[in-house]
């Protein structure tokens, strides 16, 4: 049903979203799909990466190592654009389009303060509002 399935991943967070990427693990073996780790990145250095070559390396060895200990296919692919805050959903959608895949497996961020005073918008939302893909949000 599923062949390729894109999960957005920020390296410096992983212990946050566990739960996305075992759901996203569960359902590749399920569906016997390629799991697509993507990260969007700006040219500053960050927590994860001194620079997006960097972290391209990084996240090449993460979805090896992934695929490796859980028996599944994996790739990853990092995109860079000069804000994240502005361009990440679009960067989503175009790499959803440009890899082929027919699902997304996102992690959702804890509602918070933020949230109910409308100071801090969901991607997840926007992502699964813009999709032509099954989105699973996971949180």
């Amino acid at each position: 049903m599923y062949h390729k399935i894109l999960v957005p991943v920020d390296l410096a967070h992983t212990e946050k979203i566990g739960k996305a990427l075992n759901t996203a693990i569960d359902m590749a073996k399920h569906y016997h799909a390629t799991l697509c780790y993507i990260a969007v990145t700006n040219t500053a250095p960050g927590a994860a990466a001194h620079n997006p070559k960097e972290l391209e390396q990084k996240l090449q060895t993460f979805a090896e190592e992934q695929g490796k200990s859980h028996g599944i296919h994996t790739e990853s692919k990092v995109l860079s654009t000069p804000d994240t805050a502005v361009e990440l959903e679009d960067k989503l959608l175009r790499a959803i389009e440009d890899t082929g895949s027919d699902m997304v497996v996102m992690a959702s961020h804890a509602p918070g303060l933020g949230d109910r005073l409308h100071l801090l918008h969901s991607n997840a939302a926007n992502i699964v509002k813009q999709s032509t893909v099954a989105v699973f949000v996971v949180r």
